[in-house]
């Protein structure tokens, strides 16, 4: 019997799963320590793709900072940019134009959209539903082709702008986009036909990764990771930037705070984030898109610069020296990305660069998280755990 006994010891295996890309949403390593196939141990590491931008920034002007942010979050962009003009333009009291708000707005918002729509099907796909992956890929596609149009750019755009943003936009293009956020809704009800309900989708998320309000909130959760364990916060509503305070929206809210909740969370955001462009472009405003009074801090349109000898050297000591006599100070500014809070700290030295600037990033705080959510799951769960928190590496990575 000794034997039999002995034959059947077991011991704990140590995995290392990644740094590969696929089901870690990027160069994401954990070093999970399994017990059969249940979880007892999960470290993750990053770093795998540290380029330095916090510290690169510090070397260049606030204006030319802006192509940065685009490599962060590579599948939000469009929003680290809005994110990073709004707090520049806080630091030396800038107010962008109306027109300029609710343009940066409706960016945000397909933003949005065209980053949920990568994260429920890839977090489909992981998890085995392939046809959803399929379906959604044509509405990304279309916005990009929509993006494309406005700046020239389909995944870093560079093109909002300290004061406003680069160019205006066309009747063509609002007339398009309007066309998408009728059509978008009867998109969703397909995906949501394919997996909404589907047993094994429920099976593979259902008290899976759970986590509480209060848990969520000391671990310094934000988002929909957030919002799906209960917690009502959103920046846009809390605290308005652009024409966030002039558009009729609701804020979803999981209750148990698992996998199911936070899907269903982002599932309803994409509809909302698709009512908020059509409340943008019915109220869209006439006027400039460029703060007109603030020369010192804002680039000159391309027209003047080519006509008027004051706005080509406004635009050359822009581009060249930055921003002059930039209040001293240090301030922190937050917007809601698709991921959730984006944060950027700036030391003012009145130089016409940052002193210092440290970003607040979502996904490197909920990759710390994936020990709470996984420990005492099963192997295959670790997989909808990354999933559920919606990372890119290149975010944790900054």
């Amino acid at each position: 019997m000794e034997e039999i006994k002995n034959s059947l010891d077991t011991k704990e295996l140590v995995l290392s799963m990644g740094p590969q890309h696929p089901s870690t949403h990027g160069v994401l390593r954990l070093v999970l320590e399994l017990d059969g196939e249940t979880i007892k141990k999960c470290t993750p590491y990053v770093g795998y793709l540290h380029r330095g931008i916090e510290k690169l920034s510090e070397t260049m002007t606030y204006h030319s900072t802006i192509p940065l942010t685009d490599r962060m979050d590579y599948i939000s962009s469009m929003s680290n940019n809005v994110g990073y003009c709004v707090a520049v333009e806080k630091l030396f009291g800038i107010e962008a134009p109306e027109r300029a708000k609710y343009i940066r707005t409706i960016v945000s918002e397909m933003t949005r959209i065209s980053s949920h729509i990568i994260w429920v099907a890839t977090h489909a796909l992981d998890i085995g539903a392939m046809t959803v992956f399929l379906y959604s890929f044509r509405e990304r596609e279309w916005l990009l082709d929509l993006f494309e149009e406005l700046c020239g750019a389909r995944l870093t755009v560079s093109y909002p702008r300290i004061g406003g943003v680069r160019n205006d936009v066309s009747q063509h293009f609002l007339d398009s986009l309007y066309k998408f956020t009728e059509e978008f809704d009867s998109r969703m009800d397909e995906y949501e036909t394919l997996i909404d309900k589907n047993r094994i989708w429920l099976k593979r998320t259902k008290g899976i990764g759970v986590i509480s309000a209060e848990e969520a909130i000391n671990w310094g959760l934000s988002g929909a990771t957030l919002r799906g364990s209960g917690v009502d916060y959103d920046i846009r509503k809390r605290f308005p930037y652009d024409a966030y305070d002039k558009v009729d929206f609701i804020v979803p809210l999981g209750e148990k705070g698992d996998v199911y909740d936070r899907y269903r969370c982002r599932m309803i955001e994409l509809r909302q984030a698709n009512r908020i462009i059509k409340q943008c472009i019915e109220q869209m405003p006439k006027g400039p898109i460029m703060a007109p009074d603030a020369p010192k801090f804002t680039l000159p349109a391309k027209d003047r610069v080519l006509s008027d000898m004051e706005s080509l050297i406004h635009h050359f000591v822009l581009i060249t020296k930055g921003q002059m006599a930039a209040p001293e100070g240090e301030i922190y500014v937050a917007t809601e990305v698709p991921k959730g809070e984006l944060g950027f700290y700036i030391v003012s030295d009145g130089s016409g660069r940052p002193y210092r600037m440290r970003v607040r990033a979502p996904s490197f705080v909920h990759a710390s998280v994936l020990p709470r959510l996984s420990v005492g799951h099963m192997l295959a769960d670790v997989i909808a755990n990354i999933g559920t928190i919606d990372i890119v590496l290149g975010e944790c990575d900054r």
